[in-house]
């Protein structure tokens, strides 16, 4: 099991910045995936950006050139930086850990972009 700890959600202005951080706990693998997916009510959870062990980059086309994923392998952390949010940028966020067998979400952390 992996356990999944996510801080840096809340309220910022359009064009703001949020950092998202999250970290693993747990039966940590020697290869695995982490990343950041987001949520709007009633719709489904969608990919923003992932990275693997390798450091192999994914991010939607919706945040390229805006956000940046990093990760600490000996923290087993991953976190999302978020520069020049939009308003269509509000949503849940989940970090997602996923060893190729198992796939482990995190409680979610609200982000919401309003003036």
């Amino acid at each position: 099991q992996v356990q999944l700890v996510e801080s840096g959600g809340g309220l910022v202005q359009p064009g703001g910045s949020l950092r998202l951080s999250c970290a693993a706990s747990g039966s940590i693998d020697s290869i695995y995936t982490m990343g950041w997916h987001r949520q709007v009510p009633g719709k489904q959870r969608d990919l923003v950006a992932r990275i693997t062990s390798g450091g192999r980059i994914i991010y939607a086309d919706s945040v390229k050139g805006r956000f940046t994923i990093s990760r600490d392998n000996a923290k087993n952390t991953v976190s999302l930086q978020m520069n020049s949010l939009k308003p269509e940028d509000t949503a849940v966020y989940y970090c997602n850990y996923n060893n190729y067998a198992h796939n482990y979400w995190g409680q979610g952390t609200q982000v919401t972009v309003s003036s």
